[in-house]
């Protein structure tokens, strides 16, 4: 019996099928980033998505409540790992002037908060995928 069980543990070698793990390469990014952030700028039209690339592109985006305002996000995934510094996130924004779309500043504040949005998402993801 003794025999029977050494055999069946004698390999210590495991077949891991860790589909969670933070180095996902499928699409030459990290999917969980990829994901995230599409999850999270969902509410915004799309312009480009290039999966390959690791770029999304939003169209201009007016809030409802603020329609003299209005933004355009791009995100660029960096890494196939799961990292900040695999994330880059860039807005713009413009308010109307006089009939026309003017520049306007962007607080670094927003950004942050978009990064830190999509990298609590991306790790949600993960965690779930871990557990599931």
């Amino acid at each position: 019996m003794i025999a029977a069980l050494a055999a069946c543990g004698g390999n210590s070698k495991r077949v891991e099928t860790d589909l969670a793990a933070s180095n996902v390469t499928t699409i030459g990014i990290n999917a969980y980033l990829w994901r995230a952030s599409l999850d999270t700028l969902s509410f915004m039209p799309m312009l480009q998505t290039d999966s390959a690339g690791g770029v999304i592109v939003t169209d201009w985006y007016s809030n409802p409540q603020n329609p003299a305002e209005r933004m355009k996000v791009t995100v660029s995934i960096l890494d196939q790992d799961l990292r900040a510094d695999a994330l880059r996130v860039n807005a713009s924004r413009e308010v109307m002037s006089g009939g026309q779309w003017v520049g306007a500043p962007v607080q670094a504040a927003t950004v942050q908060k978009l990064e830190d949005i999509i990298l609590t998402r991306a790790r949600e993801m993960r965690r779930d995928a871990l557990m599931g």
